[in-house]
């Protein structure tokens, strides 16, 4: 038993057993994420000031979060195809389905360099970044955009792994990229004093190790998975499938970043202090995000391994387990949040106003994860059994939409903190009620053949 547990084949087994010894390894990894976030925000907050705090996690967040995010989830495309191969037992194809991805994400990622180092400064101002953090965030932004050739293979990577049951290895590796991450923080923001400088180097470091860690175990591996050059070719009925599916994905991801951006907006325009309470809220409560996006990729990848190998029972089961696990989840981090966040706070600042401030945005949005976590299951198992479209739309309008008319609306009439918080509130709650309805009426288990049989 504990031999098929350990193994990278989904499809048998007792399904919420190997569905929670997928996703801990997930989870784990993206909470060494959180951690590092937060000491990250630690030593930036502690030992180069409020405006620095502002300038890494404002404006610049926004704009990372909008063009790299949406190529990142476009990735989502890939590990659903090289899922549903597997799970159908095309051993041979997955290579090349996985040379193809690589090598298209890494040219894209060179084009997202050259792009961010020209046009920071005017993406900035864009966004109306307060005077104060401009000459920071274009800093920071510039050299962050060096590393995103990185940061787009090492997610494809760890996306292939994934997507045939490997969720150890890119966990243990992104635990050696968050040492790595901390370790050259201290050096070059404590030691060397290199500012905000110090954290960008820092980070794109980080990220070359963790990719070349990456490729090394795919290069090295005896899989059928098993990286080589030869593979990496822009061409293949694969790609066709995997833009096909992982467009839809970016496209979310970016009406995410460009609702974001507008609410940026709004909190850059209620001061500095808001800014950087605004930034470190993701530093507290980074870890509920963490484990529910963990939990939404092991999903995708089980939902696509056992549609591959024509398991509908077993699909059915995971999403029923799956939903029960979440909402676990949701009421145990929602609970220990609220209950840890003063202190930690205290501990990654000292200014009082940040603290209060950061503290009144979380009672607004913790309490109502419940909402999202029904979004992220549901469009996980939908996403894993090929249908992208239709949530993406349901999202946008739902969720993007919703929020950029809250701001321009009622924010703008209102113009306070708390109003501007519930704009969260409200698009989870309606989108969750939108996507249950479309599930329970949308005959999604059988878009997956479209994979398949193309």
């Amino acid at each position: 038993m504990n031999r098929q547990l350990h193994s990278k084949d989904l499809t048998t087994g007792v399904v919420w057993k190997r569905l929670l010894v997928f996703f801990l390894p997930i989870a784990a990894g993206t909470c060494i994420q959180q951690l590092y976030n937060a000491v990250d925000g630690l030593i930036v907050g502690r030992f180069v000031g409020t405006v620095a705090l502002a300038a890494v996690g404002g404006s610049s967040a926004q704009i990372i979060n909008l063009l790299i995010g949406f190529f990142v989830a476009t990735t989502a495309g890939a590990s659903v195809v090289i899922a549903q191969i597997y799970g159908a037992g095309r051993t041979e194809d997955v290579r090349v389905a996985a040379g193809n991805a690589l090598a298209v994400f890494a040219l894209l990622g060179l084009f997202l360099t050259g792009l961010g180092l020209l046009a920071s400064p005017w993406m900035l101002r864009v966004l109306r970044t307060p005077a104060d953090t401009l000459p920071g965030s274009i800093l920071y932004l510039r050299i962050y955009f060096l590393g995103v050739p990185f940061v787009l293979v090492l997610n494809m990577e760890s996306n292939m792994l994934r997507s045939v049951g490997d969720s150890l290895s890119p966990f243990l590796y992104m635990v050696a990229g968050c040492i790595t991450n901390i370790i050259l923080d201290v050096v070059f923001v404590v030691f060397f004093h290199w500012g905000i400088a110090g954290v960008a180097i820092a980070t794109v470091a980080a990220q070359i190790v963790n990719m070349l860690l990456l490729t090394r175990k795919l290069m090295r591996t005896k899989e059928s998975y098993r990286l080589s050059l030869r593979e990496l070719k822009l061409k293949g009925v694969y790609l066709a499938n995997m833009f096909r599916l992982g467009l839809p994905s970016g496209l979310q991801n970016a009406m995410y970043g460009v609702s974001n951006m507008i609410i940026q907006i709004g909190v850059n325009s209620l001061g500095t202090v808001v800014v950087a309470s605004w930034a470190m809220t993701s530093k507290t409560d980074g870890i509920f995000w963490a484990v529910s996006n963990a939990l939404g990729a092991a999903i995708t990848s089980f939902i696509g391994q056992n549609l591959g190998a024509r398991k509908t029972d077993r699909v059915k089961l995971c999403v029923r387990q799956g939903m029960t696990l979440a909402f676990l989840i949701t009421i145990s981090l929602s609970a220990l949040i609220m209950l840890l966040a003063k202190p930690l706070l205290r501990l990654l600042t000292t200014d009082q106003a940040v603290i209060a401030t950061t503290y009144e945005m979380m009672t607004y949005f913790v309490p109502f994860y419940f909402a999202w976590t029904v979004i992220e299951v549901l469009t996980a198992v939908l996403r894993g059994a090929g249908d992208a479209v239709r949530p993406v739309i349901i999202i946008g309008l739902g969720i993007c939409l919703f929020r950029i008319l809250w701001i321009i609306t009622l924010f703008r009439w209102f113009h306070t903190l708390p109003v501007l918080c519930l704009t969260y509130v409200a698009s989870w709650t309606l989108t969750s009620i939108i996507i249950l309805i479309y599930f329970r009426k949308a005959n999604w288990m059988d878009r997956s053949r479209t994979i398949l049989d193309r």
